[in-house]
């Protein structure tokens, strides 16, 4: 029996060193110390040996049963970490090879000049206003010192919804909107970026729908020189501190004196080249005094309060800033215009 036990022990070692797998190993451990096994069967057989030797037999298949235990403990240990090394071997990572690239947005160019401009005020103290696209006759054109049958209302084709209701074609709306609300007559900031819409022919230079942002001061001391000192802080954060502004006489209904507002080229710096058509200077926007009959329409006394107002297309600022030569390309979508802002 000593003999059967040794040479069946020195058996399962031998094959416990050849196994390649955890499947083989419980295959192997299941056929030596299963319920079935040899050395159960060892255990049936110990009533047939002589009584004064079970104890040191019986003991010497337990030793033997737990030191083959152990050792498929530590083959099924060993298996294991093969089978992680060559895992870890065929999933390794090149980190040399470039990684998977995903496609992120961005903000639209119009919507960066938007927040440009919005930060210049704001940094003013100036306030963001917001109102309906869908607007009035009364608000988009009669509170603005143009009533109906106005000859200036040809200057702006519009786009009626009813007889009364229109698609705004500024944001000035937005500015009566706001003076009505300040029924305390509060001095007053503010900015009122916006799409507004207009009965045109898209072309390189015009679309029938366009973003403005337009501004208004209103208090008891607001003047020119405000507007003209606002005017070159604004110029010249949008196009470049060594810009300089001209303002020459012009014509709107809600403000006068009106002016439009030149900067000077900022890529000839003044001299003259194809982009400012050899003038040194380049049309960014149209600004002035506010009319006291809008002041008045308002519920304001013209004699105490006093205000400015400017306009800017913000196509026309980034067209401008940027070197773009077709208002289109801001609308049609085309990837490889946008990715470049």
């Amino acid at each position: 029996m000593e003999k059967k036990i040794k040479s069946l022990q020195l058996e399962v070692e031998k094959k416990i060193k050849d196994l390649k797998s955890i499947s083989d190993l419980n295959q192997l451990k299941s056929e030596y110390l299963g319920r079935k096994s040899v050395f159960n069967n060892f255990m049936k057989e110990l009533k047939d040996v002589a009584k004064e030797d079970k104890p040191k037999i019986g003991q010497m298949i337990n030793e033997a049963k737990q030191s083959i235990a152990k050792l498929f403990d530590i083959a099924k240990g060993t298996i294991e970490v093969k089978i992680v090394e060559k895992k870890l071997k065929s999933e390794t990572v090149d980190v040399t090879l470039p990684g998977k690239s995903f496609n992120q947005g961005s903000k639209h160019l119009i919507s960066q000049v938007i927040e440009e401009v919005e930060d210049i005020f704001i940094g003013l103290g100036y306030t963001v206003k917001e109102g309906p696209e869908v607007e009035s006759d009364e608000y988009n054109f009669e509170m603005l010192n143009l009533p109906k049958n106005h000859p200036a209302r040809d200057m702006q084709d519009s786009l009626y919804i009813s007889e009364d209701r229109l698609l705004r074609t500024h944001t000035s709306p937005v500015q009566v909107r706001s003076l009505l609300e300040n029924s305390k007559h509060e001095p007053m900031k503010i900015i009122c970026p916006g799409k507004v819409y207009r009965k045109d022919d898209d072309d390189q230079t015009h679309s029938h729908q366009f973003v403005q942002i337009e501004a208004l001061v209103v208090d008891e001391k607001a003047s020119l020189a405000d507007l003209k000192g606002t005017l070159l802080f604004l110029a010249r954060k949008l196009f470049g501190e060594q810009r300089e502004i001209r303002l020459r006489p012009s014509y709107f209904p809600f403000t006068e004196p009106s002016v439009e507002v030149d900067v000077s080229c900022y890529k000839c710096n003044g001299v003259g080249c194809s982009m400012c058509k050899g003038t040194g200077w380049i049309e960014i926007l149209g600004a002035g005094m506010v009319n006291n009959n809008v002041l008045e329409s308002a519920g304001y006394d013209s004699n105490k309060f006093q205000g400015f107002a400017l306009g800017m297309g913000v196509e026309r600022i980034a067209i401008l800033k940027y070197g773009i030569d077709d208002i289109r390309a801001f609308y049609t979508n085309d990837l490889r215009f946008n990715k470049q802002f």
